[in-house]
């Protein structure tokens, strides 16, 4: 199949662009490998390179900034078929404080909103770390600000197998296949703000299986399909601090040590058959830029 893997920050964010490029590399690698040609889009105007490449191909994958994810996938999904997360989902976790009002309604653990004293305050769209910070004073505009729980920083990934049937009302599709659980290093400058310095996969934790259904059940309640990280702090609860709808940074460790291509498992996802479960050999660590070390 000829695969659009169309990364926004390689050419149009220097800041976030080692970490795009890796994740980019390790996705082309994949899908190379497993017979298939790749095509990206070139330097020009981000949404009119997808609307001029998709056309050609048998499908496509968006990485983008959550606050754009939506848009250019929306693009995508005009001219072929998108084996990521759908538009509308991407548009719903873009906006953290929906995002968090959905989980709360379906009892899936989220961090309370929090009006005073030492509380954490993000972007209502914000992406990863950019811009959150453990603060007294009052969020700006743009920002809201949930209690802070105190606990281990982890993620997990998923695949999450499109819903296939007669006009896409059949609900009974298979389950997510979970990747790896993973450590986030999170640190804390003098001024509260946090930032994300990598992580290591896999993890194995005592509380594995709460962590994993926690997970799994906050991406069913978004309908989120393809590859999806959902970052969550281990305290007294599992709370889900943000579900990103997207290929994220654990990405470049996790493929490091699956014995299974993630090309080949988008794909068979894309068609409601992912596999139930992948097999890790190994552990790594992994910085921000993608750099990955074994431990």
């Amino acid at each position: 199949m000829k695969v659009l893997l169309a990364e926004y920050t390689v050419v149009h964010d220097p800041a976030l662009a080692p970490e795009g490029a890796a994740m980019l590399s390790v996705l082309r690698r994949s899908f190379e490998r497993c017979g298939h040609e790749v095509v990206s889009p070139g330097t020009g105007d981000f949404g009119a390179e997808i609307s001029r490449l998709a056309p050609e191909c048998d499908c496509g994958l968006i990485i983008a900034p959550d606050n754009l994810l939506a848009r250019y996938t929306m693009i995508l999904e005009q001219h072929t078929v998108n084996i990521g997360c759908s538009s509308m989902s991407a548009a719903v976790c873009a906006n953290k404080v929906k995002t968090a009002g959905i989980l709360r309604r379906h009892d899936i653990p989220v961090p309370g909103e929090a009006a005073t004293g030492l509380r954490v305050v993000k972007p209502v769209a914000g992406c990863g770390a950019q811009g959150v910070r453990l603060t007294e004073a009052q969020p700006g505009n743009g920002e809201f600000a949930q209690q802070y729980i105190e606990g281990e920083h982890l993620s997990v990934s998923l695949v999450c197998n499109r819903i296939v049937g007669e006009a896409c009302l059949n609900f009974s599709g298979m389950p997510p296949v979970v990747l790896a659980i993973n450590r986030q290093f999170i640190s804390r400058d003098d001024n509260g703000k946090f930032r994300y310095e990598g992580g290591e996969t896999p993890v194995d934790h005592k509380r594995e299986h709460e962590i994993k259904k926690v997970a799994t059940d906050a991406v069913n309640v978004l309908g989120c399909q393809g590859y999806c990280g959902v970052d969550v702090v281990v305290g007294d609860k599992v709370y889900v601090v943000d579900v990103n709808p997207r290929i994220t940074t654990s990405i470049v460790g996790i493929a490091a040590c699956m014995k299974e291509e993630i090309a080949d498992i988008l794909i068979a996802a894309s068609h409601g058959d992912a596999p139930a479960e992948v097999n890790m050999s190994g552990r790594v660590r992994f910085d921000a830029k993608g750099q990955v070390s074994r431990l």
